[in-house]
């Protein structure tokens, strides 16, 4: 890879309050470790990439676990009640202070259990061979996170707004989008049945 290519922006989007389950979803326990921390450790494997968690409800708790991880960046969301663009945003932009020379940006979520270091590494070789501006985790008919974006799509992802997400980008410009598989990526973690389910 050239080393333009090299600096790749990961921002794990965990700002949510887990209303559904009624604790914070992202320090559920699973595997002697817990689901944040879990998506860390797999992120950590990839090589080149700089690491920042966008926190919002129970933002003191989340930092905490993170004390062991001192090469990661954290950002707290203020306005993290008004959906997922404002987490998008705050976190691309505290990569872009903190990494001005990021070429592409890694989407993530804590609670899809079955992510691995090679879902992102994946993600990155597609974009690379592909040449597309866009590569996203295709499971259940549907395209969704992880997804990387090229730089050249920073100012979109900028301007998105309440509830929109990052697909509204991924639809826009689907013919510039690269869908890569990601075997169980559809398992996610939003009721206690679903977390019950996984552990069991």
């Amino acid at each position: 890879m050239s080393s333009k290519q090299n600096n790749i922006g990961i921002v794990i989007l965990a700002a949510g309050n887990s209303s559904r389950l009624g604790r914070p979803k992202q320090l559920l326990e699973y595997k002697d470790s817990t689901l944040l921390k879990n998506t860390i450790k797999e992120i950590s494997l990839v090589q080149n990439s700089n690491i920042i968690v966008v926190t919002g409800a129970n933002n003191e708790l989340i930092e905490k676990e993170l004390l062991e991880f001192p090469k990661i960046k954290t950002t707290f969301n203020p306005d993290w009640q008004s959906g997922m663009s404002s987490s998008i945003v705050k976190g691309l932009s505290e990569l872009l202070v903190l990494y001005s020379d990021s070429q592409s940006c890694i989407f993530a979520v804590c609670d899809q259990p079955y992510v691995t270091a090679a879902v992102f590494e994946n993600l990155i070789n597609e974009a690379v061979k592909t040449r597309k501006g866009i590569a996203a985790s295709a499971y259940a008919e549907t395209l969704g996170t992880p997804v990387l974006f090229d730089k050249k799509y920073f100012n979109a992802l900028l301007e998105l707004k309440g509830q929109e997400g990052a697909k509204k980008v991924i639809n826009t410009f689907l013919n510039d989008t690269v869908a890569v598989p990601f075997e169980k990526g559809d398992i996610d973690i939003d009721t206690e049945e679903d977390y019950n389910e996984l552990i069991s």
